[in-house]
């Protein structure tokens, strides 16, 4: 949405999110990895299993293949085929379609014969 070239993004994207990432994985770790000292074996290793597959999500996923796998892509890995992107609801997260910003003294008498830059979203579904 930015337009970034791809391999900005993906850096831009990782060193944005790392943070949140690292934090979110190492609180789920300790706190699945208390159940390791429990007494019961099934919750030692629901406990254990749980804690290896969110260090393996967090870090060997989310940080190593998917930047990997997009910087290998490049622009495809942001392209839809057509034929998904008639499928699927438009939805505009980042807001990009938004209207610019106007001066405060014209946004208070908008003009008459002006319609709202509303988009038909029942027609693509």
């Amino acid at each position: 949405e930015h337009g970034k070239d791809p391999a900005e993004a993906v850096a831009r994207g990782v060193s944005s999110s790392a943070r949140v990432v690292v934090a979110a994985a190492l609180i789920m770790i300790a706190v699945f990895g208390g159940f390791v000292f429990n007494e019961d074996p099934i919750i030692k290793s629901i406990g254990f299993a749980l804690a290896f597959g969110v260090f393996v999500d967090a870090f060997v996923v989310r940080m190593t293949l998917v930047p990997a796998a997009m910087a290998l892509l490049g622009r495809r890995a942001w392209s839809m085929p057509r034929w998904l992107d008639r499928l699927l609801p438009d939805v505009d997260i980042e807001g990009a379609r938004l209207p610019a910003p106007t001066p405060a003294g014209s946004a208070a008498h908008p003009e008459a014969g002006e319609e709202s830059p509303r988009r038909e979203t029942a027609a693509r579904v």
